[in-house]
């Protein structure tokens, strides 16, 4: 209907410009001809006065009589050059002004002729002249050419005068037409806008009804995942503290299994050396190789899990801290990380770069120390020894959020482990270097309650850049507490 409306009024539109097209062509013919009528009549009447001033002289011989006379024959010339311009382009036209310029021309010199004879005293000589009828009969053969010069234009004027009323009755019909359509289209258009109104506003109270049960659930949905999160925390950190007692036990009877088979070992050292006892050669071997590796293999695994136990009921205890927001600023915060890792850095010959300034946010201040000085740590840990390390913080505001770069010109990250480093207990690459893969999980992890994201763009052999997006304030009221995983 829109579509139909539009071509309507595109039509009305168009027939308007045709129709003032029309007119003024029209008025452009009419105009011309107007013109050529008056140029045509205006050279007549300085024929007729140059007659009557050269007549008004013969009679009563007074000069007086020779001013309209005068001023008529010097103005012939002009008007005959004006027809000349105004029937430019019409062959008929042109031809038929050639024939008055020619009579005219005829009928000065007649007038001329006369008014010589009578200044010659041949005053009967001149109204003989006059009595031949010659110059009568140049202005009846003016008169003729001016009817032949008009006739036509008029006729011509009375049929683009038909043809205009007719595009004119035309374009009204159009437009009363068109109009009337586009006042249905309107109003068809309003009838759907109310209807469509009206089912919106039912849809809205649906939707606003939806919406009070639906904060009602999402409430009641929240507390049980805040319930589960603090039951995962709990059960998280009752294992780990479970977890940590035999483990406890094991090294400490790992202990006393060294210092009891050092005993043997004093003890084996000290009887005499029989090659031939097979029984004691396998236990001076156990004693000497077979015990310490398996007691070395018991240490090392024991250190391991204790190491994991700690990160464990460190991720517990996170979780369940509640986050403190204050002022931060992140030039003294960073400048203090880097400089509690300076001596590590330059242990591996690596530059730290704050490119500050930096921004100031809202936020807690342990959670961004412990975020920045995890990442830090390891962007320190993999740097390539081939290349002296650099690694570079920035920071910026990005459509209402800070982002800072955490840049290294490390090992780099596979494309197909950046999300996988993030996972509790991954890790990428060769493992050469100390670590639990705990580290980047609880990066995520932190950042997130901090309401964030960290992502990571890497190219192996190159370097990593850690970005993490920030809320300039931490929000209290949307902050809940995160399980570590």
């Amino acid at each position: 209907m829109l579509l139909a409306a539009a071509l309507t009024l595109l039509g009305i539109v168009t027939m308007s410009g045709w129709l003032a097209e029309s007119t003024r062509q029209f008025s452009g013919s009419v105009g011309r001809t107007t013109s050529l009528r008056v140029a045509a009549g205006t050279l007549l009447s300085q024929l007729q006065d140059a007659e009557i001033g050269q007549r008004g002289y013969l009679l009563t011989e007074d000069r007086q009589y020779l001013k309209p006379y005068e001023a008529a024959i010097t103005a012939v010339d002009t008007t005959i050059a004006r027809l000349h311009n105004l029937a430019e382009g019409d062959a008929d036209g042109l031809r038929i002004v050639d024939r008055l310029a020619v009579l005219a021309a005829a009928k000065r010199e007649e007038l001329a002729q006369t008014i010589a004879l009578m200044e010659a005293g041949r005053r009967d000589e001149a109204l003989a002249v006059v009595r031949t009828g010659y110059g009568m009969m140049l202005m009846d053969n003016a008169r003729r050419s001016f009817a032949d010069l008009i006739t036509p234009a008029d006729a011509q004027l009375d049929t683009q005068l038909a043809a205009l009323i007719g595009q004119a009755r035309a374009s009204g019909w159009v437009a009363n037409l068109g109009g009337l359509f586009i006042v249905l289209v309107v109003g068809g258009a309003v009838w759907i806008a109310i209807r469509y109104t009206r089912d919106l506003m039912r849809a809205q109270h649906a939707i606003q009804s939806l919406n009070d049960s639906l904060e009602q659930r999402v409430f009641e949905r929240t507390m049980e995942l805040r319930r589960a999160n603090d039951e995962i925390q709990r059960f998280a950190y009752i294992v780990s503290h479970d977890l940590r007692a035999p483990l406890v036990n094991v090294m400490g009877f790992t202990g006393e299994f060294e210092a009891g088979l050092a005993s043997v070992r004093a003890h084996l050292d000290r009887l005499p050396w029989d090659g031939g006892d097979a029984l004691a050669s396998e236990a001076r071997r156990a004693v000497e190789e077979d015990l310490p590796e398996a007691i070395g293999f018991i240490s090392a695994s024991t250190t391991k899990m204790d190491r994991l136990i700690n990160a464990i009921l460190a991720l517990a205890r996170q979780g369940g801290r509640a986050m403190n927001p204050e002022p931060v600023s992140m030039q003294s915060l960073l400048e203090s990380v880097a400089a509690s890792l300076r001596h590590q850095a330059s242990e591996q010959h690596c530059t730290i770069d704050i490119e500050g300034p930096l921004p100031f946010l809202v936020a807690d201040r342990l959670a961004l120390e412990q975020v920045f000085g995890n990442l830090l740590d390891n962007a320190i840990k993999y740097l390539d020894p081939a290349r002296t390390g650099r690694i570079a913080i920035r920071g910026r505001l990005e459509e209402e959020r800070l982002v800072f770069d955490v840049v290294d010109n490390g090992r780099g990250i596979a494309p197909q482990d950046h999300e996988r480093i993030f996972e509790l207990f991954r890790r990428s690459g060769v493992q050469d270097r100390p670590g639990e893969g705990i580290g980047l999980a609880y990066v995520r992890t932190l950042v997130r309650r901090l309401q964030g994201e960290v992502t990571i763009e890497s190219v192996p052999g190159q370097g990593s850049v850690f970005r993490i997006s920030l809320p300039k304030a931490l929000a209290l009221s949307s902050e809940m507490p995160a399980h570590g995983a």
